[in-house]
């Protein structure tokens, strides 16, 4: 059944008569071929069999966001929660492969929940150097009355050579207001006085409490039960690759990454098993030629959850 939407839900929607050219778009096991072209397409298709066509020694950054070790109906297709040992196994299939797929200089970061962090972590160890593990807050969730409700996720930061890798600290610099602004000889320290309030710009830590996840009031809204932030991806982006280099999503779910990549100035590319999941992809990557707004990234850096309206000014075009 059509879901009824609020007058003001901006929810992504596709419309009947743009399913087919969206479609067209689509790079599939029927019309992919060892030479074709997928910079800036989505693969619509398994992943280990899309794999096969992703050349190695692809990519300049890999964001994968697997399915957690959890029961989760992805528009019909369902995934089970199983045994941590299963689960070692089901990673063992396909991350060995992607990890193929990372230059030699790449950097990678992997999605998980509280559940299967551990075995990220193993299977990552296996292929990669980690670098770091970077904690989220979900400022939204479902309450639990005999536990904890899970307000955080996990990212891990891994390399193939952690003597050789990019990172650019100064492209994910943090706004925050200064509560107590601190003078010395009447003037600010370490913080600027504006209009809006007192801001002071800081280098971010392994701990992100400024995300907001994707909500019906936003345009980079989806149906997707699992989508991740803009904002948050393009930290990943920002720090771990530059202009032009090539993003690569082996689970691209409603296009995210590829769509903060192209945003950003950045080539992209994602395999999604699920057609309607790369519908929505290719809308939002339309969308993105004439809006490349990311919620929350204004002017170069990261503003606080709700600090300022400067959240929705859209970054200035990659040249």
């Amino acid at each position: 059944m059509k879901k009824e939407r609020a007058e003001n839900n901006r929810t992504l929607t596709l419309l009947n008569e743009e399913i087919e050219p969206l479609r067209t778009r689509l790079i599939t096991e029927q019309n992919i071929t060892k030479a074709s072209d997928i910079v800036n397409k989505t693969l619509n298709g398994d992943i280990l069999t899309m794999l096969e066509y992703v050349p190695d020694n692809f990519a300049d950054l890999i964001i994968i966001d697997p399915p957690y070790n959890l029961s989760k109906n992805f528009n019909g297709m369902k995934f089970n929660s199983r045994t941590d040992e299963s689960y070692d196994d089901y990673l063992a299939e396909w991350f060995p492969k992607v990890c193929q797929k990372l230059k030699a200089d790449g950097s990678l970061y992997m999605c998980g929940d509280w559940k299967c962090t551990s075995s990220l972590q193993r299977a990552i160890e296996k292929e990669l150097t980690i670098m770091n593990r970077i904690t989220w807050q979900r400022e939204k969730g479902r309450g639990a009355k005999s536990n904890w409700k899970n307000g955080m996720e996990d990212i891990w930061f891994a390399v193939k050579n952690p003597h050789d890798y990019y990172f650019n600290v100064d492209a994910v610099m943090i706004k925050r207001k200064v509560i107590a602004p601190y003078k010395i000889n009447g003037k600010p320290k370490d913080w600027s006085e504006s209009d809006a309030g007192n801001f002071r710009l800081t280098c971010p830590s392994n701990f992100w409490d400024d995300i907001s996840v994707p909500f019906w009031s936003m345009p980079e809204n989806t149906d997707h039960p699992t989508q991740k932030p803009e904002k948050l991806y393009a930290k990943l982006v920002l720090a771990s690759s530059k202009e032009g280099d090539m993003v690569f999503d082996p689970f691209l779910g409603s296009g995210t990454a590829s769509v903060v990549a192209k945003k950003l100035g950045r080539r992209y590319c994602g395999i999604e098993l699920n057609e309607e999941y790369c519908l929505w992809a290719e809308k939002r990557l339309q969308m993105a030629d004439t809006d490349s707004a990311i919620q929350g990234y204004s002017d170069g850096v990261f503003w606080e959850r709700n600090t300022m309206n400067a959240q929705t000014k859209a970054p200035k075009k990659p040249r």
